[in-house]
């Protein structure tokens, strides 16, 4: 009862912070963005890293990263996805610099849209065109510049299993690029922010794990299967340890 009456006013306090943090950053974002370049990105995500983790404190949703810390390299990170928040956890959550492949209609949203176009490469998974220059962007990153993260289960998992069926493409990458692969759960961005409803936040620990690096050197492409059904496997069990308690909307 006091946890339905309070929900309105935790709402408006998550918000709120986010609007006012997001347009006090806004005017340093154009500005860096002029750039236009590898630098000017990496400013971006520098930016966007640290403002993360403070207003996941400030909202009371404090990052809690566990399991074996990887060194420092480009990898191609594939996480589950469960919830908006997802996208807020993975800046102060992936270890290092990254670029994330992202959907094209995120980018139609006034003022959010220009600053998710200056860190996501886009993919318009309707196009056949798009999906293969987004493919070719991010082995590009993956080369030069630095990790990719991609969600292989394409949207959020609105089934009652641990993960939806992966698509190929993380995994062709990886391979293409001879990159290994750093798995990334996040078992609790679901019950902090329910994709069912987007007024219905509640407080507590984010957790990241990491998952053991899965090495590519020496794969091709008739590997893709069995390095998906690998990965998945990884993920999935890990998954299983931690309590699935969606709440209800």
């Amino acid at each position: 009862m006091i946890k339905k009456f309070l929900q309105p006013f935790y709402t408006a306090y998550v918000v709120v912070t986010f609007l006012i943090s997001f347009f006090i950053a806004l005017p340093f974002f154009f500005v860096i963005s002029i750039g236009n370049n590898k630098k000017a990105r990496r400013a971006i995500w520098f930016i966007i890293h640290y403002w993360s983790k403070g207003w996941l404190w400030i909202i009371g949703m404090p990052l809690r990263v566990s399991g074996p810390k990887p060194v420092e390299d480009r990898y191609v990170v594939v996480a589950n996805h469960i919830s908006y928040l997802d996208t807020v956890v993975i800046f102060p959550a992936v270890p290092g610099y990254f670029r994330a492949l992202g959907k094209i209609e995120m980018a139609k949203i006034p003022l959010f849209g220009f600053l998710y176009k200056q860190i996501v490469l886009l993919v318009d998974r309707s196009s056949a065109h798009s999906r293969s220059r987004s493919m070719r962007l991010m082995w590009r990153a993956l080369r030069y510049e630095s990790s990719v993260l991609v969600f292989p289960e394409g949207t959020f998992n609105e089934t009652e299993e641990p993960l939806k069926d992966f698509y190929d493409g993380a995994f062709r990458l990886a391979i293409n690029a001879q990159r290994p692969i750093l798995p990334i759960i996040f078992p609790d961005t679901v019950n902090r922010w329910h994709y069912c409803a987007w007024w219905k936040f509640s407080p507590g620990v984010n957790r990241a794990v990491y998952l053991p690096i899965v090495e590519t050197a020496g794969m091709v492409h008739e590997d893709i299967g069995k390095l998906k059904k690998h990965v998945y496997e990884l993920m999935e069990e890990e998954l299983k340890k931690y309590p699935y308690n969606r709440f209800s909307v």
